[in-house]
């Protein structure tokens, strides 16, 4: 693992960007600086291809599309759906069915009784009365439900199950939930207290490797951004992976190099080599 000044020095240049955005392009603050807006541009406008792979749902993707100008494609719901970023459609979704999504939060929230729970749809967002944050709307995504029952949660298949679970730290609620649902599902966790669940499935990897794949890009020429485990995945698939300096110590773990942080423009700092 490179931590040097330079972390992509000797590294070939990529075909395919791939990368995170919270806590990995997106800075602390909630802004994308203006160095890493135009190194992102740039990067496109040479011809490498640049691709969000990112946990967030369509309804909040509108910063990324604004990134890339509207244009092209992004993954999103940790790799459960692929949104056109100029239209807003889907052009590619994976969900739980509801029987397995019923299993899973019932299973869920046997081992976590304070937890609360939202659902992703396609089309937008189903949440429990008493979950935190639950209410955002925006233009791209602006339906948004409460749901005062099992039932009414899952009156259409979700694409991600999101987990609240605020007794435990997020750590050991991952471990729990990956032995309770036993392969049933796909576990992800990218924030302090927000367990998230897809089909078995599906990966942030998958997904890129299957859209890398439509485009006749192997994962040799793929370079790979992250700092949460839910980029474990597509880290381990890329040719080459980068974690940002602010990463989960197991982000660390898989990287082939590390650059600096979010805050410090750690990914323009890789990528303006390439220009």
């Amino acid at each position: 693992m490179s931590r040097g000044s330079d972390p992509a020095a000797g590294t070939a240049r990529p075909a395919l960007a791939a990368i995170d955005f919270d806590g990995t392009l997106l800075r602390t603050d909630g802004t994308i600086s203006d160095r890493t807006v135009a190194t992102i541009r740039r990067i496109s406008d040479a011809g490498i291809r640049v691709m969000v792979v990112t946990g967030r749902p369509p309804r909040w993707l509108g910063p990324i599309a604004d990134l890339l100008g509207n244009r092209g494609t992004a993954i999103a719901a940790n790799g459960a759906l692929v949104v056109d970023l100029e239209t807003s459609e889907i052009v590619h979704s994976t969900h739980l069915d509801i029987a397995t999504a019923r299993t899973v939060i019932e299973r869920l929230r046997a081992v976590f009784p304070t937890a609360s729970f939202g659902v992703e749809r396609p089309d937008g967002f189903a949440h429990e009365r008493d979950y935190p944050r639950g209410i955002r709307r925006s233009e791209r995504m602006p339906q948004v439900a409460y749901a005062d029952t099992l039932d009414d949660l899952l009156v259409a298949p979700p694409v991600k199950i999101l987990a609240r679970v605020s007794d435990v730290d997020i750590d050991t609620a991952a471990a729990r939930a990956v032995d309770v649902l036993d392969g049933w599902a796909s576990v992800y966790f990218s924030g302090a207290d927000l367990l998230e669940v897809a089909a078995a499935d599906v990966s942030k990897a998958a997904t890129l490797a299957r859209v890398a794949a439509e485009w006749g890009i192997d994962a040799d020429a793929v370079m790979a951004f992250g700092d949460m485990p839910n980029d474990i995945p597509m880290l381990e698939w890329a040719g080459h992976a980068v974690a940002v300096a602010n990463a989960h110590p197991t982000v660390h773990a898989v990287a082939d190099t590390v650059t600096a942080s979010n805050d410090d423009d750690g990914v323009a700092q890789v990528l303006e080599r390439f220009l």
